[in-house]
């Protein structure tokens, strides 16, 4: 497993990530505690999460899991309310279940994130909730998520005042990055030093399904997800590919990709640089 600092945080994190979004109450806690005692047996120090997530039951098993070894993970989650009375309920349900007293990173729950969202977290309480709660020493970082390229979202990494972003970014989704000019919303928060980690990296099916229908015989052949994923490292401005690990086999196979340096694809030349 490789590792990347995730910005001016200054954190040293694995470029795999493990995402927690698809853990649900009716899977097998034990199975998905046991892969995430083997994401961290393979090197993966970096968990995002967030109380929405299967209920809370995401925190929870991470918590569980993490255990003694707290000092090597690095942990992220989310807030979704915007209101200073709201976020401070949600993140100490967040170390409750998480089982910590401090959060590395605390993110804005976005989706596109419009001008409106934006103003109500800039000023409507929202980041000075943040600011007092790094300054109590139950967060250490300042985040935001972003789907898509929203009108608000330079509003919010102009501030200075975020340390990283999680956001779309892979083959298939490149709004947020501009391959092509090299610009874009992850070129913005590069400027700021940001740290930069990417959801739905392997394009969440939508690209193997896309082959499958096209080109059964060529996807049944390749592998496809690990070639998704080594094309998301490329991008030198990826600190962290976040991965919905859903098995011992899924995480080795991820360690293989990230292993792999030698099959990172020049970026710029793919786009005609």
């Amino acid at each position: 497993m490789n590792y990347r600092t995730l910005g001016r945080t200054g954190l040293k994190v694995s470029e795999i990530g493990y995402g927690g979004g698809r853990v649900r109450p009716d899977q097998d806690v034990e199975e998905i505690k046991s892969v995430l005692n083997h994401a961290i047996d393979a090197g993966i120090n970096f968990f995002d999460t967030a109380p929405t997530y299967g209920g809370g039951l995401s925190e929870e098993l991470i918590g569980q899991v993490i255990g003694g070894r707290r000092e090597s993970i690095v942990l992220a989650t989310k807030t979704m309310p915007r209101d200073p009375a709201g976020i401070i309920e949600c993140v100490e349900g967040s170390l409750r279940r998480l089982g910590v007293e401090t959060i590395d990173i605390l993110q804005f729950h976005g989706g596109w994130i419009p001008s409106e969202d934006a103003d109500q977290i800039l000023n409507d309480g929202g980041l000075d909730t943040y600011l007092k709660l790094r300054d109590e020493g139950k967060i250490r970082f300042l985040a935001f998520s972003a789907d898509g390229p929203g009108n608000g979202i330079l509003q919010l990494i102009r501030t200075g005042k975020f340390d990283a972003i999680q956001c779309h970014y892979n083959l298939f989704y490149q709004a947020m990055f501009d391959g092509f000019c090299a610009e874009g919303i992850m070129a913005e928060a590069e400027k700021e030093e940001m740290g930069i980690f990417t959801m739905r990296s392997t394009t969440s099916s939508a690209f193997t399904n896309l082959m499958k229908q096209c080109f059964p015989e060529f996807a049944a052949a390749n592998d496809l997800e690990s070639f998704l994923l080594n094309y998301t490292l490329s991008n030198p401005l990826v600190d962290s590919a976040l991965m919905s690990l859903q098995s011992v086999e899924a995480v080795n196979a991820c360690a293989r990709v990230s292993d792999d340096i030698g099959s990172r694809v020049d970026i710029r030349a793919v786009h005609g640089r």
